[in-house]
């Protein structure tokens, strides 16, 4: 049994993390009369003069509908050159010192919460004898091993309402209308929002696209009395025989940022078709804002069972949905590979058969009703 546990939040914010927050803190002090640490603004919190707040079951009332997390959260490397004494800083040289502040503090043992990212950095203290417990968020729903991640199923909400409000702008102008949406490796938002939200095309980093099909199937549905059209794509989402799509390139101490294929695609179908077109990014409002009623449910799930999983003395773990139970997996297998659409898969079957198209050069080999 641990005294002391450290708590902190890595990566993109996500709907549901001070949900989290507060039920590892609840459980912890409540069932199994630990202390609980916040660390603040991610590992960083852990560097330097140090960061943290004592967190009580009074400091975390409130939090379940509130977005965001009251810890902060950085989402650049934590592993960020930093000059020191006129030199540069090696690897291990952080991890001990982000070690040894942890022992001043008292802190025995780590919930993390965060996407592949944070979740590897906090595989690494456990390898150095820190006892890691990871709760997987990310609304990319894009970690290995779990069947959701918390914050997901509110970023899906707030995108599909953005499509049922551009189906009738769409509609009332006859126009061709794209919605940009998140994710960089994997096109689970899209596909999942376009489904719900009755898009025409889907776009998503797993089946790269053809431009000239994608406007086919708006010409297709010109021809069947259909004067508009509904298009969502995936930041990721790569063209046949294009690099992809950055809004900026990045530099030593930031990695690159995707973003503009929405009006990539704009300019380009204007051109092709003829067919007045117009974009939406909807950018970090799938961020933002209070989590649905699921992901706080989901979230105060993962929050207890990975205390419980500390307290029962597991380590090197994530907490993970899998068949409806929440269940430990080993951290390595949660990392090790990112969880993508599988191009030949249910939903992608599902959406095909119900009409919609991925912009694929063979879709004609598909059965595609309007």
């Amino acid at each position: 049994m641990y005294g002391t546990i450290g708590i902190l939040t890595g990566g993109g914010d996500a709907p549901g993390l001070n949900a989290v927050i507060r039920a590892v803190v609840k459980t912890a002090t409540c069932e199994h009369g630990m202390r609980v640490i916040g660390i603040e603004d991610g590992f960083e919190g852990l560097l330097g003069a140090t960061k943290t707040r004592l967190l009580s079951p009074s400091e975390v009332r409130g939090l379940l509908p509130r977005g965001g997390t009251i810890l902060g959260t950085r989402n650049r490397g934590f592993f960020v050159e930093r000059a020191r004494d006129g030199g540069k800083r090696n690897v291990e040289s952080v991890y001990e010192e982000a070690m040894s502040n942890m022992k001043v503090l008292g802190i025995d043992a780590l919930v993390v919460l965060g996407g592949e990212g944070t979740l590897t950095i906090a595989n690494e203290f456990d390898k150095r004898g820190i006892p890691v417990c990871g709760v997987p968020k990310t609304i990319d729903n894009d970690l290995a091993c779990t069947e959701l991640t918390f914050g997901f199923v509110t970023a899906l909400d707030i995108a599909t309402e953005a499509l049922d409000r551009l189906h009738t702008t769409a509609e009332s102008h006859d126009r061709v209308m794209i919605l940009e949406v998140m994710g960089r490796h994997a096109g689970w938002i899209a596909l999942h929002c376009g489904i719900a939200g009755g898009a025409d095309v889907i776009l998503i980093p797993e089946i790269p696209f053809s431009l000239e099909t994608v406007a086919e199937k708006i010409r297709a549905r010109d021809r069947a009395g259909s004067n508009f059209s509904i298009i969502v794509v995936a930041e990721g989402a790569l063209e046949i025989g294009h690099d992809l799509v950055y809004q900026d390139q990045g530099d030593e101490q930031h990695a690159p940022r995707l973003g503009g294929i929405g009006h990539h695609l704009q300019r380009d179908l204007e051109q092709v078709t003829g067919r007045e077109t117009r974009c939406v990014i909807l950018g970090h409002l799938q961020r933002g804002g209070r989590p649905n009623a699921f992901d706080r449910m989901l979230a105060t799930n993962f929050g207890s069972c990975a205390v419980r999983a500390l307290a029962n003395g597991e380590h090197g773990v994530m907490v993970a949905l899998q068949a409806g139970d929440v269940v430990s997996v080993p951290l390595t297998d949660a990392i090790k590979n990112i969880k993508t659409v599988p191009p030949e898969g249910q939903l992608v079957r599902t959406a095909r058969d119900t009409g919609i198209s991925f912009g694929a050069p063979d879709e004609a080999n598909y059965h595609k009703p309007l």
